[in-house]
């Protein structure tokens, strides 16, 4: 197998190498509060069967991988879900079950292993949590400095798990986005490899394996898969891994994928319906897709459109209840991000097929926002001093 950059934009197609990371034509078009411009996409070229190992579809060897067991995250199939939504082939994807409860161990597994190759050993990111404390245990793991920009918002749990995994960490007074623009102007000023979503092509596609797991764990491709959206990266490496698998002719069809956003921070809903970007301040309980200006929303956007993806919205409140629902129902707690995917699913499931397969993506662990969790639950009004306090 053999592997190149291609520019999801103009088409260019450049040689893999640790000093480029966007398109340099394209990059010279950006436009203030627009999603980045000249994403690049890796391209793979060669053979491969549906025994194929994962490791043989990424652009970097195995052998530079840190000893850290990414991936191969479990396949839930929630019985009473099952049978209370007469949905007898639904899955949920536990991607909180990652070393580090997050779905981003998946780009920072390969964006370490890349920086390895490279002889690279500060990666720089920012992040609004989960990214950072991600990239901070699996460089940990390879023995890398990280170093992470969140903003003042980040949930301290997120922060202390960074913190815990020796990493440096420098909250921003303001928003994700401020903190993208300062991890960016870092790296030009102390050097390092940049992780940032999207800007490194390696998120996308380190991503794009949890599509490669589910063809493996199934046999088959979903028919449909939801999955929160906040930048569009998970979304845009999701398509990447099932388009992977078509090119090599392992599979036949690609699934129809629901984007799941915040209605406190839906750009790429509003885009999908208006054509354009417009930077408009978020807030939305699910931290981790809280975000202004998605930096890959072109690019996830295209994906959509060219595949015939579905976006819908979500409130709060919306979330807050699926995530308690889904803790209920399946026993599997997941931050509000994760719930997010659920709340969409069930918004949805009066347009899909009984029959359908179907799979949630559930990103990261609920423990890591207990503050969001407190809000669907009921805490002990009092402590008690006897049992009969209870049983009257």
């Amino acid at each position: 197998m053999t592997f190149d950059y291609i520019c999801s934009e103009c088409g260019k197609v450049y040689d893999i190498r640790p000093d480029l990371m966007v398109c340099p034509d394209c990059a010279e078009n950006q436009i203030e509060d627009q999603p980045l411009a000249g994403v690049l996409e890796v391209r793979l070229t060669g053979e491969a069967d549906s025994s194929f190992d994962l490791f043989d579809l990424l652009p970097v060897e195995k052998e530079f991988f840190p000893p850290s067991p990414v991936g191969n995250t479990p396949l839930w199939e929630p019985e009473n879900i099952r049978k209370r939504t007469g949905f007898k082939n639904l899955y949920i994807k536990d991607d909180g079950a990652n070393p580090t409860s997050s779905f981003k161990d998946r780009a920072s597994y390969l964006v370490s292993a890349f920086a390895k190759k490279n002889g690279i050993n500060n990666i720089v990111l920012a992040s609004t949590g989960n990214a950072g404390s991600s990239m901070a245990g699996i460089g940990a793991a390879a023995g890398q400095k990280i170093t992470i920009f969140l903003p003042e918002t980040a949930p301290p749990a997120k922060i202390i798990q960074a913190l815990q995994y020796g990493a440096q960490v420098h909250k921003v007074a303001g928003n994700y986005d401020l903190a993208y623009d300062f991890s960016m102007e870092y790296s030009k000023r102390a050097g390092g490899m940049n992780r940032n979503t999207a800007f490194n092509p390696m998120t996308i596609e380190g991503k794009k394996t949890v599509s490669l797991e589910l063809f493996k764990q199934l046999g088959t491709v979903p028919d449909y898969v939801f999955i929160s959206t906040g930048d569009g990266c998970i979304l845009g490496g999701i398509y990447k891994g099932f388009e992977d698998l078509k090119k090599l002719g392992i599979i036949g069809q690609i699934p129809v994928i629901y984007s799941v956003q915040a209605e406190g921070s839906d750009a790429l809903y509003r885009a999908f319906h208006s054509g354009k970007f417009t930077n408009i301040p978020t807030s939305t309980v699910a931290d981790s897709i809280c975000v202004d200006v998605p930096r890959n929303g072109s690019y996830a956007l295209k994906k959509l459109k060219t595949h015939g993806g579905r976006i819908i919205r979500v409130s709060d409140e919306q979330i807050i209840e699926a995530q308690s629902d889904l803790s209920a129902s399946a026993g599997l707690f997941t931050e509000p991000a994760g719930s997010t995917a659920w709340a969409g699913f069930k918004k949805a499931a009066g347009e899909l097929e009984k029959e359908a397969l179907v799979v949630i993506m559930a990103t990261g662990n609920g423990l890591k926002d207990t503050a969001t969790a407190l809000k669907g639950v009921r805490m002990p009004g009092k402590s008690i001093s006897s049992i009969d306090e209870i049983l009257k």
